[in-house]
């Protein structure tokens, strides 16, 4: 892998993907960006993926992969490829990691969370509910007799005509969201330095998720609006590495009860798709979320997804600017399947 300065998506062939983690069984949240993405990739004539991230491997659970590759299956949505699986790709984590470290870009680092806690409030800073731990740059200079436990990587630019980090200027990154619009972030003041390689020996998932994209060669990442925000770093780490640039559509969020993005903590309970007709009404369900018109219900599973590709295509072919086509608001899932249809 080599430096660049520039990144463009990689050539007009579309690669899409779903990645998801296996914590547990598809919900209705997880199935609105399965769909998203499989449309997509669909809608462009392209090809469609699906990568297990299993990096974070404490968390996952024991046979949820299977589970989640029954659930697409089961609702119509097949992969073109076998499944890639984040568990078996250490080498190329810790190729682009050595990469990085060799050209000053990644350093270790001593602090734990609360030694990173307490120097924000030896500043004064305090962080607010949900917001970033801002890394203050502790061990940029040395670890000062401490022992290391995780890896960082700069968040600095790249001075212009070398590969050396400019220490005078914060990151900031602008990047085009194919639904949000312009969209930027100073990752220097809102995230600082991040982690590439946990204290636990384990992957961060920013590094993992790009060395993957570059390596299957995904031209386009359709994927849940809470994840817009690791895009910058994404975007750093493909710049440093010289890795293709995909482009980005973040879509509307199911949300729970409480108001927060749909998941297991707050009440997302597993799809069932066993019974007949009922791997449709899930999909009528996430095609409402995504802002599709109903479709009849007495269509084939087939004629349904067929007549979604056509609409999706009407609101979000590629090569359209598109800012419209979503409700600007998630979804509150209710007790039954006709609530979760309800847009705000």
């Amino acid at each position: 892998m080599s430096m660049a300065s520039t990144v463009t998506a990689a050539d007009d062939r579309y690669v899409g993907r779903f990645a998801p983690s296996p914590t547990g069984p598809l919900h209705a949240g997880s199935l609105v960006a399965a769909l998203a993405s499989w449309l997509d990739a669909r809608a462009h004539g392209g090809r469609w993926l699906v990568r297990i991230e299993d990096v974070d491997r404490p968390r996952c659970v024991p046979g949820a992969a299977e589970t989640i590759l029954r659930q697409l299956a089961a609702c119509g949505l097949l992969p073109d490829e076998t499944p890639l699986w984040q568990s078996s790709r250490d080498d190329a984590y810790d190729r682009a990691l050595a990469h990085l470290s060799g050209a000053g870009w990644a350093y270790p680092c001593a602090c734990s969370r609360q030694d990173i806690e307490l120097a924000l409030a030896r500043r004064g800073q305090t962080r607010k509910r949900h917001a970033e731990l801002v890394y203050p740059g502790t061990c940029r200079a040395g670890l000062r007799g401490r022992v290391a436990r995780a890896t960082r990587v700069l968040a600095l630019p790249a001075l212009l005509d070398s590969v050396q980090p400019d220490e005078h200027n914060p990151l900031v990154i602008t990047w085009h969201d194919r639904r949000l619009g312009a969209l930027t972030q100073d990752v220097s003041a809102e995230v600082g330095d991040f982690v590439l390689q946990r204290a636990d020996g384990l992957w961060a998932y920013q590094l993992a998720v790009v060395v993957d994209d570059a390596e299957q060669g995904i031209t386009d990442i359709v994927r849940g609006e809470d994840l817009a925000d690791n895009t910058p770093r994404q975007v750093h780490l493909q710049r440093l590495l010289g890795l293709p640039q995909p482009r980005y559509l973040h879509t509307p969020l199911v949300l729970g009860a409480d108001g927060a993005k749909l998941s297991k903590q707050n009440g997302a309970l597993p799809l069932k798709l066993d019974d007949a007709g009922a791997p449709q009404a899930r999909l009528r369900d996430a095609a409402a979320v995504l802002g599709l018109d109903p479709i009849g219900t007495s269509a084939t599973l087939g004629d349904w997804l067929h007549a979604a590709v056509a609409q999706w295509r009407t609101l979000w072919a590629r090569d359209r600017d598109a800012t419209s086509g979503f409700s600007g608001d998630g979804i509150i899932a209710g007790s039954s399947s006709s609530n979760m249809g309800e847009r705000r």
